[in-house]
């Protein structure tokens, strides 16, 4: 474990048991998360999107982005 990490972890200990478990669930999910773009990274995802969506642009499929419409 990091410094940085452990002194999270000694921080963390000191708080209520609320603060603790809502923490630890934003780190948790966060790393699932890390998880889940990690696999969609190695297994080409983002290619694969990037090329989709090439193609549907290519094919007339998009509208240019308005920002002022957001």
């Amino acid at each position: 474990m990091t410094k940085l990490a452990a002194e999270a972890w000694e921080k963390l200990q000191e708080l209520d048991d609320e603060t603790q478990n809502y923490l630890a669930r934003k780190v948790l999910d966060e790393i699932e998360s890390e998880r889940k773009w990690a696999a969609f990274r190695g297994a080409g995802g983002a290619g694969r999107m990037g090329r989709k969506a090439l193609a549907e642009h290519l094919a007339g499929k998009t509208v240019p982005l308005d920002p002022d419409k957001l």
